[in-house]
């Protein structure tokens, strides 16, 4: 009698990919400084506690006030060095999978204080500004510049004035999204939706009243679309580029171990990511469309944070926070593309979760402390934006994936019937 082949002879089981490792802690495969890369937490917790024991027995302790400040300070320094002991990598190792285990302890940090702000009142986080800087008693967020004044008045004087910081920044933003995002229909179409943001909430905002030139012309066509031109243009030149690492051991000369120190801060790799193709389910059409609407909210946050609370646009916890969300959100998005496209990967990283309840806690903060500058709108207002924005989401996600499934299709078999001519 022929002895058969079991299945599982026949037909050996592949190793499966674990996708939410691979996100999550990511792992160093060519170490080239195996210093940075060995582990050093005896040095590290002596260091720590040196410096702890130095500060605490040395530093005057007569002003309240400066020993409280240096007390949470000593904690954030304390809670940063677990994190880098303790957290997860995340999807990216360069520079150093300690940068970013540290954003990750900073976006804890952060999400902790927002939840704390949550339970005060508004005197109470009032105070806290002040104490942190006391110059914010005498400002108003009336004071800061406005936009939407004398629009019929067009000259190149009037629209060079309107040419500001603020210009260059939504230049760089936007290319910086382009980085992230690397999708030219979901860039477009948040830049777009941004806008109609802009005017469901200008009665509340009045940052966001501007004259049309400023928002078609100078938002939406300059500055947003050439910082989506630039960011997709660098991506798709770092996607052509050959990574290939050599070991800063086996380079002899001194300009080529400088060059392959300043190549550490750039990626390991880069691969194409693609969002949609033709044959994606509804489900992930409607995480894209998710992310669309989320991306504006968090948009929204920045606004709402400074206007209830009363900070300048320039002021250094602004900038601080707009740093650091900016930071959080490369490995958030990352991960919630592999969430989303990887039928392997069963739960989101746990930056993409962290930088969700930032997200959502920031929103409970700017409702609950702004409840005066919420009754001045009515809620089928928020509604219907609401509804607007996620029917448009749908629409601009879709018309996309239509136009890969046929006419990006045509055209490459176009392209290839003139190749093969």
């Amino acid at each position: 009698m022929k002895k058969t082949k079991k299945y599982s002879e026949s037909f050996p089981e592949r190793p499966r990919f674990n996708s939410f490792s691979t996100i999550n802690e990511k792992e160093v495969n060519d170490i080239s400084l195996e210093f940075f890369y060995n582990p050093h937490s005896i040095t590290l917790l002596l260091l720590s506690i040196g410096a702890v024991i130095y500060f605490a027995f040395v530093r005057d302790t007569e002003d309240v006030e400066k020993n409280i400040w240096d007390g949470l300070l000593c904690c954030s320094f304390f809670f940063l060095i677990i994190s880098i002991l303790a957290y997860p990598n995340g999807p990216f190792t360069r520079p150093h999978p300690s940068i970013w285990r540290t954003v990750f302890g900073l976006s804890v940090l952060y999400l902790l204080g927002c939840l704390f702000i949550l339970f005060q009142n508004t005197q109470t986080v009032n105070g806290i500004l002040h104490w942190l800087d006391p110059s914010l008693k005498d400002f108003h967020i009336d004071m800061d510049k406005e936009y939407g004044v004398n629009c019929s008045d067009i000259s190149v004087e009037r629209v060079w004035s309107h040419v500001d910081v603020f210009a260059l920044g939504h230049f760089f933003g936007w290319m910086f999204k382009a980085i992230l995002i690397r999708h030219m229909g979901i860039l477009w179409a948040t830049s777009i939706m941004w806008e109609i943001t802009e005017l469901a909430f200008a009665h509340l905002l009045p940052n966001f009243i501007e004259c049309w030139w400023d928002a078609l012309i100078l938002d939406v066509l300059i500055c947003n679309g050439l910082g989506i031109w630039c960011g997709l243009k660098i991506c798709r030149a770092l996607e052509m580029r050959e990574y290939k690492w050599e070991s800063i051991k086996d380079i002899h000369s001194t300009t080529g171990k400088l060059k392959r120190a300043m190549l550490q801060f750039t990626p390991e790799s880069w691969t194409s990511v693609r969002w949609l193709d033709p044959k994606c389910s509804y489900m992930r059409v409607f995480a894209f469309c998710e992310l669309v609407l989320f991306w504006q909210i968090s948009e929204l946050n920045t606004f709402f944070l400074k206007h209830v609370f009363d900070l300048p646009t320039s002021h250094y916890l602004v900038s601080a926070r707009l740093l650091l969300i900016g930071v959080v959100v490369a490995p958030s998005v990352r991960q919630y593309y592999c969430y989303v496209t990887d039928t392997s990967c069963k739960r989101v990283g746990t930056q993409c979760w962290v930088y969700g309840c930032i997200m959502v806690t920031e929103s409970m903060i700017c409702i609950k402390h702004g409840k005066e500058l919420f009754k001045l709108t009515h809620p089928l207002n928020i509604v219907v934006w609401f509804i607007v924005q996620f029917l448009m989401s749908v629409v601009c996600v879709v018309g996309y994936a239509i136009y890969h499934k046929y006419w990006s299709k045509a055209g490459q078999s176009k392209t290839g019937k003139r190749k093969t001519n």
